[in-house]
């Protein structure tokens, strides 16, 4: 997406942005939340080192709901931020265990294993907020389901003690083995959503970025360990289980300092900004450009595409052809556009993506230099056309005259020395054989009328008379002599100059004659119309499509005319949807 458009969005997202007091209720919700949980783990009759217990509670609601408020002021568009901030809040939940009424504890257990599906879905979600695999959306809803409504099953059987308030029956055996299961399938789950993005992901992300992701997958290990370790006994004895869990919790509470550490990186990356607007300054060689932007993005692989309208393909500096990266590349494109026309694309690492605001502002710093940059190349570019273009049009200037030579020495030249031997035998014998005299001057009257037909035809090649009688008149002469039925609608209101008729007759003749030879096609349509300034002659069939004008000098050369005019030539030729040839001419002296 170009800059200018994502500006633009970005005004749309700022109206979309959470209100400032709303960011801040949430903030004092979270300190709330805080509060209670300590004053939970300190009033507890069944949590032991509440000071730790509370800390560790503290660090992660705190970091969670705090980062996801960030998140979500910054990136109003994206779900990550809110995700953040229930993730937050729902670890809250969890621990309302702590307490001792028992509707509290009841509901604090039932979100106990909550916030392994919660920590699971921010971490296949990241960056955009959205499970953008199916695969992922699969694990994340397998995950609430164990947490949620197998845990369920578990409180209505009893497992939790005289203050589960949902025993329906009392099997406490059952519901032990039930939660050894959940605890087994969530730690799979986290493990194989590790995977999943590992495999999945189309795009590596850079650094900080990649670390915050790297943090997140840490603690899905430690918490699928944990897990394991709870229901299989991995880790013996209480002391060493207590510090799995404390550790655990702690990466656990790491992934949000990451984020915003990463946010802070990319505020300080995006100095790189008006360092790239001070090199530009001192020197605005476009030859530097690449160099200065691929410094500012903190990418050496960068490479610049120039858009040639004239042309309609991208070039580098030198007019060099340059293709794009296609969708599934290893390669990311930036475009960029300015005044509402394309200037340019930016080929780079896939990982900035993950960075929108410095792509946004280093495009918008050299905006000018890239549109200086652009008009380089689309010169570089006409030069190099030009000198192929001269150089064609020399050889073609060559190749007629020695077809010219060569049809008038093997057409007309040979049957005019013919006539001139028939006429010296006529000579010799008009006398003495009357008949054969007669047959003689018959012969020579045939050969002269084949000869003059041929030179007609020769000098139609050369400057077709029937122009001056206009365009219109021109083509329908050529549509009338077409062997393929055509038709003529002609709708310009201005006569060209000379020089654009000429190329009009010739490029709507080569037309014809390569429907003819090779379209297969039952009807061509020519299509004259005018508008600003120029006239488009269309020349459309349908036949079979295919054509290719880098295959043969005749269109190629037509081009070269109809450029030189200051015009531009067309051939769209889907295979199955017939062949259009198109020439844009001024229609003013």
């Amino acid at each position: 997406m170009a800059w200018q458009h994502r500006r633009e969005e970005r005004g749309i997202e700022a109206a979309r942005a959470p209100k400032p007091d709303v960011l801040w209720g949430i903030a004092l919700a979270a300190c709330a939340a805080t509060a209670v949980a300590t004053a939970l783990a300190v009033t507890s009759d069944h949590v032991e080192t509440p000071g730790i217990q509370a800390l560790l509670v503290g660090w992660i609601i705190l970091g969670y709901v705090v980062s996801g408020a960030v998140a979500w002021w910054r990136r109003p568009d994206s779900r990550f931020g809110p995700l953040m901030i229930a993730g937050g809040f729902t670890f809250f939940l969890s621990v309302l265990s702590w307490s001792n009424d028992s509707a509290l504890y009841t509901i604090g257990i039932w979100f106990d294993l909550v916030p392994a599906a919660i920590y699971l879905h921010v971490y296949l979600a990241f960056p955009s907020g959205r499970l953008e695999w199916p695969l992922a959306r699969v694990l994340v809803a397998t995950a609430y389901v164990v947490a949620l409504g197998v845990q369920l099953v578990g409180l209505m059987l009893g497992g939790f003690g005289p203050d589960d308030a949902l025993t329906v029956v009392d099997e406490p055996d059952a519901a032990y083995t039930l939660l050894r299961v959940q605890l087994v399938v969530l730690a799979a789950l986290c493990l194989a959503g590790i995977v999943v993005r590992h495999f999945a992901a189309a795009r590596p992300l850079r650094r900080p970025v990649a670390l915050l992701v790297d943090v997140f997958a840490l603690g899905l290990v430690m918490l699928a360990f944990l897990y394991l370790s709870a229901a299989l006994g991995l880790v013996t004895g209480d002391d060493a289980f207590e510090l799995l869990r404390r550790t655990t919790f702690f990466v656990i509470g790491l992934a949000p300092i990451a984020f915003l550490a990463g946010l802070l990186y990319s505020r300080l990356a995006r100095s790189a900004v008006g360092e790239l607007m001070v090199e530009l300054r001192a020197d605005p060689a476009p030859n530097h450009l690449r160099d200065a932007l691929a410094k500012a993005l903190r990418d050496p692989s960068l490479t610049l595409a120039y858009w040639l309208p004239e042309f309609g393909s991208w070039a580098d500096l030198d007019g060099r052809p340059v293709m794009l990266p296609v969708a599934g590349d290893a390669r990311a494109t930036t475009m960029i556009d300015s005044a509402g026309q394309r200037v340019a694309a930016l080929v780079h690492d896939p990982g900035l993506d993950g960075e929108p605001e410095l792509l946004d502002g280093v495009a918008a710093a050299a905006g000018i230099a890239l549109e200086n940059a652009r008009l380089h190349a689309e010169l570089r570019a006409r030069l190099d056309e030009l000198r192929g273009s001269r150089a064609r049009i020399v050889e073609a200037g060559d190749s007629e005259r020695r077809r010219l030579e060569r049809n008038l020495h093997d057409g007309a030249q040979q049957r005019l020395v013919g006539v001139a031997l028939q006429l010296q035998l006529l000579r010799s014998r008009i006398r003495r054989d009357p008949e054969t005299a007669e047959e003689l001057a018959a012969q020579a009257t045939d050969e002269l009328t084949e000869s003059l037909q041929e030179l007609r035809e020769l000098a139609r090649g050369l400057h077709p008379a029937v122009l001056e009688h206009g365009l219109n008149a021109a083509l329908n002469a050529l549509a009338t002599r077409s062997p393929i039925p055509a038709t003529v609608s002609y709708e310009a209101t201005t006569e060209l100059p000379e020089p654009a008729a000429l190329a009009a007759y010739f490029v709507t003749s080569e037309a014809l004659a390569n429907v003819a030879k090779y379209a297969q096609a039952s009807a061509v349509a020519i299509r004259v119309s005018q508008a600003d300034g120029m006239v488009r002659i269309e020349i459309a069939d349908d036949g079979v499509g295919g054509a290719d004008d880098s295959l043969g000098s005749g269109l190629r050369g037509l081009a070269d005319r109809v450029e030189a005019l200051d015009g531009r030539l067309r051939v769209a030729s889907p295979h199955g949807g017939g062949t259009t040839v198109t020439a844009e001419l001024p229609c003013v002296s």
